[in-house]
């Protein structure tokens, strides 16, 4: 990405978070934006969205926002208006970054619990060829 779609994608990002929140944040659920990626020529700003929602489906939160995808690029653009020719067209996705992050973690604490375990009984001698 170059210097202006990395500024316009900050700019959106920060705009249609507070647009999220203001507008579009059911109770109990917190929408975080956590990533904008604007194509090159500033016509597509892919939205990538996290929602925390405890004891809630999160699915609802995400159709709901895709449902009013344009109410909220309608009031991006009166944020944004002067400093784009074109508004860009939002698409919003869910970001499992956090999901991915979490099973790593246990793939790596299962491989951690495997090694002390055959260590152990190595140490006991059990293990010999």
């Amino acid at each position: 990405m170059g210097i202006r779609t990395e500024k316009l994608a900050s700019v959106i990002k920060r705009d249609i978070g507070e647009i999220l929140q203001r507008n579009y944040q059911p109770s109990g659920a917190f929408i975080t934006v956590t990533q904008v990626r604007v194509t090159d020529d500033l016509s597509i700003a892919k939205v990538y969205l996290s929602v925390f929602s405890p004891g809630r489906e999160t699915e609802p939160i995400y159709k709901y926002i895709d449902d009013h995808q344009d109410e909220i690029r309608y009031r991006l653009a009166s944020k944004i208006k002067n400093q784009v020719r074109r508004i860009p067209e939002l698409l919003f996705f869910q970001d499992d970054t956090a999901e991915y992050v979490n099973k790593i973690e246990n793939l790596f604490s299962k491989v951690r619990e495997e090694e002390s375990g055959s260590e152990s009984s190595d140490e006991d001698g059990s293990d010999k060829y």
